[in-house]
This record gives C-alpha cells, structure tokens and sequence, in this order.
C-alpha cells in the first residue's frame, strides 16, 4: 500500500508498505520539466551517497534503486530531532561517531543544519537522512575536509541547543569558528537561496517534521 508523504514541484514522494518492510520511494515523473534537471541531479547525487555509505545502512537509508526517474531507499523509524529533543550525552556522542563513519566512507552530507535530517531512533540512537545535497568526491581533498568541519560544526550546534553543558572546550572552539565557505554561503549565497525555497518553491526549513521523517 502506497501513501503519499510530499509533492511538490520535484516530483513526489510515497512510503510503499511492502512485504519485506516499508520504502521510500522518489518519483520524478511528476516534477515540472524546467526543474526535472535539477530533480534528477539531486536524487543521483543521493543515490551515490548512499551506495557508498551501503555499511551505514539501519543509521542511514539503503539504497535500493535508481533508474534516472525513480528512487527506492528504505524507511527508517525514527522522530525527528526537534520533536525527540534529545538531551542524552550519549545520543550525541554516537551522534559524532556516526559523522565520522560516514565521513571515512568519503561523503559529507552538507544539510545537517536541518533539524528534520537528524532522527531519534527507537532505541535512542541518531540516524541521519536526505542525502540529496550530499557529496561524494572520488578524491578527498581540502575542500571536502571543510565541508565535512561544516557538517561537525552542524552537528555540535544541535549538541549545544539540547545539551550545551556537555560541550567540551574543543567543540566550543569549532563551533565560534565557522569555515569561509559558510560564511561565504551565509553573505552571499543564502539569502537568494532562501528567497527561492520559500517564495518559488514553497519549501519551510522543517518542511517533512512529522512523526517519522522520510
């Protein structure tokens, strides 16, 4: 049984209840054709992010398949992280571990400011999710290396609204001390991004908070 989770101008988005467990499903059929390019862009830099992260998968999706128009991942249980409001130190130690992981596996996620990319598993444990402006060089060079600070420094900002005292002094540090690219994205780049989003696409920062994040 399929139920409709998003639709937008980027196609749509189902959870399909199968026999083997639920799936997540990214149609692009749908999307306007003067944003299909971009669609097909996004979800192909996904469907790569998460083959190489295919180790990962339970604390990221699985991908299934990617046929240029359609994308299939596995679901993952969990309560977005501003709904879990989470406070164990724990949660965010594994948190920093599970950031390395994917890091080590040669992809930087680039969207953990959002709070809905961020799951609170059933047991407690952080997942992550919406691979789609993620990216996954064939070389690490410096740059990935900034975006993956920038990633760690997203992730200790969440650490420091939930649980701040257990902020050591290092993070503290990393996180009074954002990388030029984001300062860069933020005086130049962000507020047209923002204007686009919202205005044109319509899209909210938290858009797809519910219970379960797709």
């Amino acid at each position: 049984m399929k139920s409709l989770l998003k639709q937008d101008l980027f196609g749509s988005v189902f959870r399909d209840d199968r026999a083997s467990g639920p799936v997540v499903i990214r149609d692009l059929s749908g999307a306007r054709w003067w944003l299909r390019p971009l669609a097909r862009h996004l979800a192909g830099r996904e469907a790569r992010a998460l083959k190489r992260l295919e180790a990962l998968a339970g604390e990221v999706p699985r991908l299934l398949s990617w046929d240029g128009l359609r994308l299939e991942r596995t679901w993952l249980e969990g309560r977005p992280m501003q709904m879990a409001r989470p406070a164990d130190p724990a949660f965010f130690a594994r948190s920093l571990r599970l950031l390395r992981q994917i890091h080590a596996a040669g992809v930087v996620h680039n969207d953990l400011a959002k709070e809905p990319n961020w799951l609170v598993g059933p047991q407690g444990e952080p997942r992550i999710v919406d691979f789609q402006l993620a990216w996954a060089p064939a070389r690490r060079g410096r740059l990935f290396r900034l975006l993956g600070r920038e990633d760690l420094r997203h992730a200790l900002k969440h650490r420091r609204y939930y649980a701040a005292s257990t902020l050591t002094r290092r993070q503290r540090r990393i996180l009074a001390t954002p990388a030029w690219t984001s300062r860069t994205w933020r005086a130049t780049v962000k507020p047209v991004y923002l204007w686009v989003t919202r205005r044109v696409l319509g899209w909210a920062d938290r858009e797809g908070a519910g219970d379960r994040r797709i």
